[in-house]
């Protein structure tokens, strides 16, 4: 399932993209850096807060953003397929042979 993640709450108003550490079909893992903001007072590297394939970026170099801002949509990693992929057929379970306890052979005799 794609997931938009957004800007966390980096305790300043507005800051500016300065760099963007990852590329669309990149697999990304927890914490590990997306993009580097610069603010007034300090740069900061935001990190992933979940892994998974990056599907698209939402944001560029130069781009002011804010807590909330959208900035990357994220297929969760693990996710289900999308529709217009194809999945292999699943197979049936075989069925187990029928066996019989002696008491019921004897019966049948």
């Amino acid at each position: 399932m794609s997931k938009q993640i957004q800007i966390p709450d980096i305790g300043s108003d507005e800051v500016t993209v300065t760099e963007v550490m990852v590329n669309v079909g990149d697999t990304i893992s927890v914490d590990q850096s997306i993009i580097n903001v610069e603010g007034d007072k300090a740069s900061m590297e935001v990190p992933a807060p979940e892994a998974g394939v990056v599907k698209e970026i939402l944001v560029k170099v130069g781009d002011k953003v804010s807590t909330g801002t959208p900035m990357l949509v994220l297929e969760a990693a693990g996710a289900a397929p999308a529709a217009d992929e194809p999945t292999a057929p699943v197979a049936d379970a075989p069925t187990a042979p029928v066996v019989a306890t002696a008491h019921q052979r004897l019966q049948l005799l």
